[in-house]
């Protein structure tokens, strides 16, 4: 059922190891670990998932960091995505270590709220950015839980600081967008992309009632969608905490069968959608 995803992300792989975004491109670090985690989940060739883990390590930093292009080290964002794509693989356990030790050790730019801020949320509470120097956003912030909690660090202090400070981005009516709740008081508007992402992140470390509004607000919202970002991250949110929705699958082949009209899907989506498939 699976063939025609998975040949397409066949297509973009390079010579040297590693992915490209789509075919004919340019080597990704992101699109490389997206479709080792979605060969992975699929069961399909290893021998292109070792390859690009290799291809990833080659463009590790001393300190640990992925980035998304080595000309520019403060844009490590697809770092947690690396630590998913080595894990499992014991020869990558030494990368693997050094890009968690890095996730740990690293925060954006954080402070105490002030008086009359026009944002609602706590900025003190360090989550992760998506580049150096900047406030923590909810996707970074919730890729990293990810990453983290798979190699044992559910504990680490950080960790713990980085639920709060989800939590407290969780908007008043339920959901997530992309890092704020309110600005001049007025509520913004949750988007389900981040909502499943966020969802995903905090599974098992929140009492479901903490999160129901914004179990409900996913599960009513992802049965009219079809686009692939927040069709996949809204099953796997929605499955995290046990209400994966019974034709998930048939709603991520009409997903897939809309390439025919838009175009193919780059290799995050497709991904992605091979993830919720399997997962």
């Amino acid at each position: 059922m699976f063939s025609s995803p998975l040949e397409s992300l066949q297509q973009r792989v390079q010579s040297e190891g590693g992915f490209t975004d789509r075919a004919g491109e340019e080597y990704r670090t992101d699109a490389t670990a997206w479709a080792i985690l979605a060969l992975g989940a699929a069961g399909a060739r290893p021998d292109l998932i070792e390859p690009a883990r290799r291809r990833l390590a080659d463009g590790q930093q001393s300190d640990g960091r992925v980035c998304i292009s080595t000309d520019h080290p403060e844009t490590f964002w697809p770092t947690p995505l690396a630590v998913l794509a080595w894990h499992g693989s014991p020869a990558y356990r030494e990368p693997q270590s050094r890009a968690v030790r890095f996730l740990l050790a690293t925060a954006g730019s954080h402070w105490e709220k002030e008086t009359g801020s026009p944002v609602a949320h706590d900025s003190s509470l360090r989550g992760w950015p998506w580049i150096a120097d900047t406030h923590s956003m909810v996707e970074p912030t919730s890729l990293s839980l990810l990453a983290l909690r798979v190699t044992g660090q559910s504990g680490h202090e950080r960790v713990r600081e980085a639920v709060r400070m989800l939590m407290d981005r969780q908007l008043p009516k339920g959901g997530w967008n992309y890092g704020n709740t309110s600005v001049y008081g007025q509520e913004l508007y949750p988007q389900v992309d981040n909502t499943g992402l966020a969802l995903a992140a905090l599974a098992g470390d929140v009492p479901p009632e903490e999160v129901r509004s914004s179990l409900d607000y996913l599960d009513a919202s992802i049965r009219n969608l079809r686009t692939p970002l927040s069709l996949g991250w809204g099953i796997l949110g929605l499955g995290a905490w046990g209400r994966r929705p019974v034709r998930a699958r048939d709603w991520i082949m009409e997903s897939l069968k809309r390439q025919g009209k838009y175009g193919p899907y780059d290799t995050t989506l497709l991904s992605l959608l091979v993830l919720a498939f399997h997962a």
